[in-house]
């Protein structure tokens, strides 16, 4: 386990931590494309003005991304934003997910004073599986730097951006895409290679639906630098496909890395061979892994209502493990140590003189 300088404070700043300490806004648009082939639901929490922060504000609050599944969190739909200059961060979801996924995180970032948004990727997302999208694998780390343009564009949103404290928090498939804008490059004979030393139908098994065996102006796409200078920490959550990014580029990563591994393997996807993956070629000095025991791989997701195994199951048999954690606390539990965490490493990494170098 790597333990640098800058998480020093980590559990001082943890203890310090007031989570929830304010009632925040939240806003839901979109970010047009010139091609019109790729427009972004972009979803975004954010601080309040001060003023707005009165009990009947309090009272006047919604749950945000509620289902008959999943509890949502609450915030005032299109609050006016708070005026001085906040840090930035940017979610990625999973294959197959959505922005509600990380809603709990975002909330708790808002609360503390980050502007959050996050992106449905085309393809990859609930409402959008088009295949050919989904194939463009280097599209994702793309929404997320078109993401931080529109945000930086558009204060009116979300209130001003402080330029110089932006990050991107990504969950499995998303945390492959913030490691991209980290540095992190993939290549296919690489990633072929630890297939077939490593076979694994959880991870390799998506090669054809995510286009990880293309030609021409495709390879050269997904294999491209998708570095986006302006993220200056980043934190990947029980990633998957890091076996395809090269130890070389990995090893040239110059920004701070949280890395999030999870302990309950629900089958063929365990930690060591993807976040552990990460922790061996990142740069010691900037890099911290962290495996959750009683975490499993959906654990980072949004929490699950009591029927909600049973919901899922009858739309998508198989689909309740999303809600099935580990045995010694709750996801409530666990999401309040990894928000904790993070907050206390994206503060640390801000004030790191250096960091982004």
């Amino acid at each position: 386990m790597h333990r640098p300088v800058f998480f020093s404070l980590l559990l001082a700043l943890l203890a310090s931590a007031n989570l929830f300490a304010e009632p925040i806004g939240f806003r839901e648009t979109q970010v047009a494309d010139a091609s019109a082939h790729r427009p972004l639901h972009v979803s975004i929490w954010y601080p309040m003005q001060e003023e707005q922060t009165s009990n009947a504000t309090r009272a006047s609050t919604i749950s945000i991304g509620e289902n008959q599944a999943f509890f949502g969190v609450q915030a005032r739909p299109n609050a006016e934003p708070a005026q001085d200059a906040h840090p930035l961060v940017v979610l990625s979801h999973g294959y197959g997910g959505n922005w509600r996924n990380l809603n709990w995180l975002a909330a708790e970032l808002a609360a503390q004073g980050y502007v959050v948004a996050a992106p449905d990727h085309p393809g990859t997302t609930t409402f959008d599986r088009r295949p050919v999208e989904a194939a463009k694998l280097w599209e994702r780390p793309h929404d997320l730097s078109r993401v931080i343009d529109f945000i930086l564009d558009n204060p009116k949103l979300a209130g001003e951006i402080n330029a110089d404290n932006i990050a991107a928090i990504g969950h499995s498939l998303g945390g492959w895409t913030v490691m991209a804008l980290a540095g992190a490059r993939f290549d296919q004979t690489h990633f072929a290679a630890e297939c077939l030393a490593h076979p694994n139908p959880r991870v390799c098994g998506l090669s054809d639906e995510l286009g990880l065996s293309t030609e021409g102006a495709a390879k050269a796409s997904l294999e491209a630098s998708l570095a986006d200078h302006r993220v200056r920490a980043v934190v990947s959550l029980d990633l998957g496909l890091a076996r395809g990014f090269t130890p070389a580029s990995l090893a040239a990563v110059r920004i701070p890395v949280l890395i999030f591994g999870a302990g309950v393997d629900i089958g063929d996807l365990p930690a060591r061979m993807e976040s552990g993956y990460l922790s061996v070629h990142l740069p010691s000095a900037r890099s911290q892994y962290l495996e959750i025991p009683d975490a499993a791989h959906f654990s980072f997701m949004q929490r699950c209502k009591p029927s909600a195994i049973a919901l899922l199951e009858e739309e998508v048999p198989g689909d309740g493990v999303i809600c099935k954690d580990g045995e010694d606390r709750s996801r409530e539990e666990i999401h309040q140590q990894v928000a904790g965490l993070v907050i206390a490493f994206l503060k640390q990494a801000f004030t790191t003189k250096g960091a982004a170098q």
